[in-house]
């Protein structure tokens, strides 16, 4: 039983729907407005990459095209990228720990500028 996705044409939202029958299927109807206006659109999907090919990915030099090693939050943009490339949720405490190196480069950088 596939998931397809329509636009609404009456109020412009993106539904997913659940297709019972797909070679038979019923006229598909909006859940937030109910109008029977709607175009299936296509939809993303997934495709599994062996290990070896995201490695490879990694290190294409284009993925460090944007990475600027002395800003924090530039370095934290790149290892969640990284990290989304590899499959792996960073989770909430990098969020935290890269919130924190990103304050603590700010003050130092602004403990710079005071000197000089």
């Amino acid at each position: 039983m596939p998931i397809y996705e329509y636009a609404c044409h009456s109020c412009r939202k993106r539904v997913s729907l659940l297709i019972r029958n797909i070679h038979n299927p019923l006229i598909p109807v909006c859940p937030r407005c109910e109008s029977r206006e709607m175009t299936r659109l296509l939809s993303r999907f997934a495709v599994v990459k062996s290990e070896e090919s995201r490695f490879e990915r990694m290190a294409d030099p284009s993925n460090f095209g944007d990475l600027d090693e002395n800003d924090p939050k530039s370095v934290a943009r790149w290892a969640k990228r990284m990290g989304k490339e590899m499959g792996e949720d960073v989770g909430e405490d990098f969020d935290q720990m890269m919130e924190e190196a990103t304050e603590e480069g700010a003050a130092a950088e602004g403990g710079a500028e005071a000197e000089e």
